[in-house]
């Protein structure tokens, strides 16, 4: 029999992803599932439509590693009209299957043996693997409720001369925060003053609410030349399992992400890249109107549990809001929280703690309500007695 201590010790030892144990529980006890980040919907027809087209009347066989011309094109002209970000298509934008392959990309071209990496809890699962597996060290930060801001003093107690990166992720899943200017100022005179690569996880930058503005860090001053921007267009238009990604940085960075990206997937399914480009083309409206719905939904979701009496933290952006129980004197933690509902009220949520590493924040619960009204209503008619019945 193989000796399984001869595997690879960062991947052998790793528990399954809370994501898949909470969404197998949700199978297993017949639960609506709003813990994965996930639409019920189907997503645009009209780009569906596109992807179809390309699949029978375009080409199939091997595109560029770096991303059909017309998708980079369309992602440069995209930030160029969003966010002001003039970007060389040929040398400076590269597509990726997904986001998660774009981070890894980004991470195993910047970090070697010895390097440390700030990250900051909660932190997206990907993460700490793969800094581990290129030899890196995380420096873990903790955020916290409700605001989850960062600080001068949080930021002086990592950097220092052996930092080599910096991964960020804004809009923050699962605290559902959109940072302010003067965060990525902060955080900028950090990466400047460390000669630090950020590496920018921004995939859910189109959904954001409220009138809030989703600035990229690479525009930050200081900033266009050490960062690396992820995006994700299956977050932009719904339709996750695409797993289309965008990696944007100055040539001297993407160079480098490239050469990883040849050895991960090296090249993504045409058709779906050709439905992108004209998705990322459509007009302003398309995405506004997103947001307006999302926002509905959102609000849709906060007033039913508020109603119930769940205090919820505000959601600035993403698929998901927070409940914080700590005022509720429930006696359990997140995770005990969100076992219960699945098995009792056939509910299933995300525990945020499962967000951390060390020093977790145990009080918080994460709720995707990219959601039908119908799917909503049932999941809140559900919970209508997981609060009192425990207080009793």
């Amino acid at each position: 029999m193989l000796d399984m201590t001869s595997m690879n010790k960062v991947f052998a030892d790793l528990p399954v992803t809370i994501f898949e144990a909470m969404s197998q529980a949700a199978r297993d006890n017949n639960a609506i599932n709003l813990g994965q980040g996930f639409p019920d919907d189907p997503g645009p027809e009209d780009i569906r439509r596109a992807a179809a087209d390309a699949s029978i009347n375009g080409y199939n066989q091997y595109p560029s590693m770096m991303g059909i011309p017309e998708l980079r094109q369309a992602i440069a002209s995209h930030y160029g009209h969003w966010h002001g970000l003039k970007l060389d298509p040929m040398t400076e934008v590269m597509v990726t299957s997904g986001g998660t392959e774009a981070l890894t990309s980004s991470i195993l071209s910047v970090v070697e043996p010895g390097d440390e990496v700030v990250c900051f809890q909660p932190v997206y699962d990907s993460y700490l693997p793969i800094i581990r597996q290129a030899g890196g060290i995380p420096r873990l930060l903790r955020l916290e409720p409700p605001e989850w801001r960062l600080s001068e003093e949080m930021l002086r107690s990592v950097f220092n001369h052996k930092t080599k990166a910096v991964l960020f992720n804004n809009p923050l899943n699962p605290a559902a925060v959109v940072y302010p200017r003067e965060d990525l100022e902060l955080l900028a005179r950090f990466c400047q003053e460390f000669d630090v690569v950020a590496i920018c996880d921004e995939v859910w930058e189109h959904v954001v609410f409220d009138g809030r503005e989703h600035i990229p860090l690479i525009t930050i001053p200081g900033m266009r030349d050490r960062t690396i921007k992820v995006g994700s267009a299956g977050k932009i238009f719904s339709l996750t399992g695409w797993k289309i990604g965008f990696v944007c940085a100055a040539p001297q960075l993407l160079r480098v992400a490239a050469k990883v990206h040849q050895f991960l997937t090296f090249t993504t399914a045409p058709n779906l890249q050709a439905a992108v480009a004209y998705g990322l083309g459509k007009p302003d409206d398309y995405f506004l109107d997103m947001r307006k719905d999302m926002a509905r939904s959102r609000d849709r979701l906060t007033r039913g549990l508020e109603s119930i009496g769940f205090p919820v933290l505000k959601s600035q952006g993403t698929y998901f809001l927070t409940v914080d129980l700590s005022p509720l004197g429930l006696n359990e933690t997140d995770a005990e929280f969100c076992w219960r509902i699945v098995q009792d009220y056939k509910v299933a949520a995300i525990p945020v703690s499962a967000f951390y590493e060390q020093d977790a924040v145990t009080s918080v619960v994460r709720f995707c309500f990219a959601k039908k009204d119908s799917t909503l209503d049932a999941a809140l008619e559900r919970l209508s007695d997981a609060v009192h019945r425990r207080k009793r």
